[in-house]
């Protein structure tokens, strides 16, 4: 039997965590140690008032039905009221507000509603793998936007505007930056906002690291006139330790959120009940409760710089996210062949910059989801194996 995939899959390949995980899994079944220090999944568990609400939500046996497809009114709420009290943000539960399965969901459901073949969309060099996947798959070309250090990891919109953008209709952006750390002003989005009017391209902002390391929480939407060019994603992965609950969200105006949910509905179901019920529970987590979370961030942070020094590689002390961006020193020529002699002397593994685009080709990320004994483990092993 010979039943060919559709072409569509010729545009993308399997994503690259996927297939380094296989080959770490590898590694470890041959007797080889790995430390996995390249993936972004928090280690640390949601609150303790969130694991209850579950367990306790879960033992109801009316909770198990099939639920709504735009979230129980609870959550809605919740997600609003967390964008009023996190970023002063005013939105409405009722139809600004649009929960989902994940915001990696959220990124391939707005591609599906909004792209297709004709279509342009800018993408970040360096950016998320998925932005340019999604894009792919509907059929749209996709229009690039390096990003540089020089330039603080934000667009040149002076200069793309001088592109042609007629049938560039979708824009993605991501601040704090994945995978640089870096972070937007107030002043580059309401530049970005006019950017947008001007050229009639929707802004998308991916925004789940708002809250790790990062001492001024942004939404763009905060910015007066944003949500009339704008749609943000926003997730509990990263901010609230919960990335297997699949839990995230769309906030925006609804005539943009609408075809979204028109097409999600066709895709999936509501979350589970009590997974809902428990993300209501998590939106209450107090400030406290951040400053303890970032405070484990920082002491991880600090032990990941020691590491990079011991490679003489350079970084931004100020970058905020759960991850090290750090630039490769001058005696190799990418990040993979830093990453690949990093894996092979020693055992741990770092991600290469290219990953995310050609403008991190001159880069690795390190990710701060293990323990410090971890990263002290790293760091005697590169002592050893690269003989500091």
């Amino acid at each position: 039997m010979n039943v060919k995939p559709a072409s569509r899959m010729d545009l993308v390949q399997e994503y690259y965590f996927s297939t380094k995980l296989k080959q770490i899994a590898e590694m470890r079944v041959s007797g080889i140690d790995v430390l996995n220090l390249g993936i972004g999944s928090p280690d640390l568990p949601p609150s303790a008032e969130t694991i209850s609400a579950l367990a306790t939500a879960a033992q109801n046996p009316k909770n198990h039905a099939y639920q709504s497809y735009v979230g129980i009114p609870a959550l809605r709420e919740g997600f609003a009221t967390f964008y009023q009290n996190a970023y002063g943000v005013s939105v409405n539960p009722v139809d600004e507000v649009l929960p989902l399965i994940g915001s990696k969901e959220g990124v391939m459901h707005i591609s599906m509603a909004y792209l297709e073949a004709g279509d342009e969309v800018l993408v970040p060099n360096p950016g998320y793998p998925t932005y340019r996947a999604a894009s792919l798959l509907t059929g749209a070309t996709i229009v690039a936007y390096d990003l540089s250090e020089e330039n603080g990891w934000l667009p040149d919109l002076k200069k793309l505007a001088e592109q042609d953008l007629s049938k560039v209709k979708l824009m993605w952006v991501n601040y704090p930056h994945m995978p640089t750390g870096a972070k937007a002003n107030k002043a580059f989005f309401e530049e970005l906002r006019d950017f947008a009017l001007a050229n009639n391209i929707l802004i998308i902002n991916d925004n789940p690291y708002s809250f790790i390391l990062n001492d001024d929480p942004q939404s763009m939407l905060a910015v007066e006139g944003m949500k009339e060019v704008a749609l943000e994603l926003n997730s509990l992965s990263k901010s609230h330790n919960m990335a297997g609950w699949r839990l995230g969200v769309l906030v925006g105006k609804a005539e943009f959120i609408n075809p979204v949910l028109r097409f999600k509905s066709n895709m999936d179901s509501g979350m589970f009940l009590p997974l809902q019920m428990a993300a209501v529970k998590a939106l209450e987590n107090p400030p406290a409760w951040f400053e303890k979370l970032n405070a484990v961030y920082k002491e991880r942070q600090k032990k990941v710089f020691e590491l990079m020094d011991l490679l003489n590689c350079e970084y931004d002390h100020n970058q905020a996210g759960m991850f090290v961006w750090a630039k490769i020193p001058a005696n190799y020529q990418t990040g993979y062949e830093l990453s690949d002699e990093i894996l092979a002397k020693t055992g741990v593994f770092i991600t290469p910059g290219g990953i995310f685009g050609s403008a991190g080709d001159g880069y690795i990320r390190t990710s701060l989801c293990a323990e410090v004994s971890v990263f002290e483990e790293a760091i005697g092993r590169i002592c050893q194996g690269f003989k500091l």
